[in-house]
């Protein structure tokens, strides 16, 4: 988007290396949490329970009757609805009883059960979506409006990125909790002792997505700031 202000002295900027590294790094943990999904998927859990079955379990072992499990199409599609209290599982994970649909599973009830404790990192990221998911759709609009129109729009759109990281970095607590959460729970009866290791990689492969997407909305708001400076 910014490669026609090279010539006006904006280009990439001192970030632009740092940001290009990040964008990598983002590449590689999508490519990781992939490949140990997938390794993990064909590996049979003992207790031979689906990944809905074992969500069940979790959920009615902490009281949380309430809550559903539906099944959703796509692949990694796994979420907890904390407005209408549903944890959605797609197809490998709902069907499935590998070790990787079980840690998938069991990672989402955590989040339903940070829900009913009212966990503050996931009550503060919940009130901050709506905005972060307006202000994703508009940012990168008003910054090219800010570029060719009025530094002012600029300095909007940066206003609203910047929701938008505060939303990625509150995440980041949000989703370890939920993945010791999840272990803790298998552990308790679910997966032996040796299992636990696969189960731990998988979790630790999909946090290292959020991991990296923080560090490339950091450091391309630090960039859009420096942008912003030599501007001025």
């Amino acid at each position: 988007m910014f490669g026609y202000y090279y010539g006006h002295g904006y280009g990439f900027g001192p970030w632009g290396l740092p940001l290009m590294i990040a964008i990598l790094i983002s590449l590689y943990a999508q490519i990781k949490v992939s490949s140990s999904f997938n390794k993990y998927l064909r590996v049979p859990s003992r207790i031979g329970l689906t990944g809905r079955e074992v969500a069940r379990m979790i959920l009615d072992r902490n009281g949380l009757y309430d809550i559903e499990i539906e099944p959703i199409g796509g692949n990694l599609t796994d979420h907890y609805d904390p407005r209408s209290k549903v944890i959605r599982l797609s197809r490998n994970v709902y069907n499935g009883n590998s070790l990787a649909s079980v840690a998938v599973a069991a990672h989402e009830v955590g989040h339903a059960i940070q829900h009913s404790e009212g966990y503050f990192p996931l009550i503060l990221r919940n009130n901050l979506a709506p905005i972060a998911s307006f202000s994703a759709r508009f940012v990168w609009i008003l910054i090219f409006l800010g570029f060719v129109i009025s530094p002012f729009l600029l300095e909007l759109g940066i206003l609203l990125y910047l929701a938008v990281v505060l939303f990625q970095v509150i995440t980041l607590p949000v989703e370890f909790n939920a993945s010791r959460r999840a272990l803790l729970q298998l552990e308790n009866g679910i997966i032996s002792m040796d299992e636990t290791e696969g189960s731990r990689k998988v979790l630790q492969a999909a946090a290292l997505t959020y991991v990296a997407a923080t560090l490339v909305a950091v450091l391309q708001l630090l960039r859009l700031l420096s942008i912003s400076g030599r501007r001025d």
